[in-house]
């Protein structure tokens, strides 16, 4: 892929002056965990034939943020019409929200363009899910042809944004459907969970994914999975289950520059995930819908 020439998208992005996509860093995971690829079809509204990939399980009531992709796009088709693709909005947006929260940057390759079309099973089975199994994550990112570093450093993004009680009550309560909850957690942190994460009702309540510094983007994320304050499972699981993966977040946690590096290397590689180019596809008028 190339660089588009003469838009100035970094500076149409950063001039809204706050984190693009709303749920910060971690949006992208999302968003190019999508079947199709890295395509902005997370981004199509249900219309005609298209069954919108926002109504899926992890998404619905989850991924948000799109008035400000809209305004982006905006922005950018005044400056320079039908050139700039949402997909690559995306892919900017993912990293100047890194560089707004204090976080690293890295160079976007551009030249994606835009899907016709969505895909909510896709959507469904191909996003990992905050109660799956470490293996059932590590398998779902192998698939997209990340590896187990990826994993660990992606997963970083965490950082930043926040988490609805539905996401993670079963650590509270009933983690192994035995009605226990998960001893992995730590038990004063759960008992703080637990006064605005009832056993039912609240399921909407967000709670920090990084209690310590839920606006800065650093390693903390890391800290507090070695203290067992793991918001997640699939947070957790990174540094219980697997000894590899246990050793990069003991890693990541002592060293924030060596974290920062891979985490700028793995978005680009996610960033390049299946993206389409040349004929394929189109550039979209609105991200919303397809043109025409």
């Amino acid at each position: 892929m190339h660089h588009t020439p003469s838009c100035r998208l970094d500076i149409a992005i950063q001039s809204k002056g706050h984190c693009p996509c709303g749920l910060g860093v971690f949006f992208p995971l999302l968003i190019y965990f999508s079947i199709q690829g890295c395509d902005g079809s997370i981004l199509l509204d249900s219309s005609g034939s298209i069954i919108s990939e926002k109504n899926s399980v992890p998404n619905r009531n989850s991924a948000r943020g799109f008035d400000v992709v809209d305004e982006i796009k905006s922005a950018v088709e005044k400056e320079c019409p039908h050139t700039v693709s949402c997909a690559d909005i995306l892919a900017i947006a993912a990293r100047d929200s890194s560089v707004l929260t204090g976080g690293p940057s890295w160079e976007v390759p551009l030249g994606r363009r835009d899907s016709r079309g969505a895909s909510l099973s896709g959507s469904n089975n191909n996003i990992p899910a905050p109660n799956n199994t470490f293996q059932t994550i590590l398998t779902k990112f192998k698939l997209k042809g990340l590896n187990i570093v990826d994993l660990v450093a992606l997963s970083g993004s965490h950082t930043i944004g926040d988490s609805r009680c539905t996401s993670f009550r079963q650590r509270l309560y009933n983690q192994s459907g035995n009605g226990r909850p998960d001893y992995s957690l730590d038990q004063s942190y759960a008992a703080k969970l637990r006064t605005r994460c009832p056993r039912s009702g609240g399921d909407q309540n967000l709670f920090f994914l990084d209690f310590v510094s839920p606006t800065k983007f650093d390693n903390s994320y890391f800290k507090n999975i070695l203290a067992s304050k793991g918001l997640l499972s699939s947070d957790q699981v990174l540094y219980t289950k697997n000894e590899a993966s246990m050793d990069l977040v003991k890693q990541y946690a002592a060293n924030n520059k060596l974290f920062f590096e891979q985490f700028a290397q793995s978005m680009i590689k996610m960033a390049n995930i299946s993206p389409l180019t040349g004929s394929r596809g189109e550039i979209r008028k609105n991200c919303r819908k397809v043109n025409g």
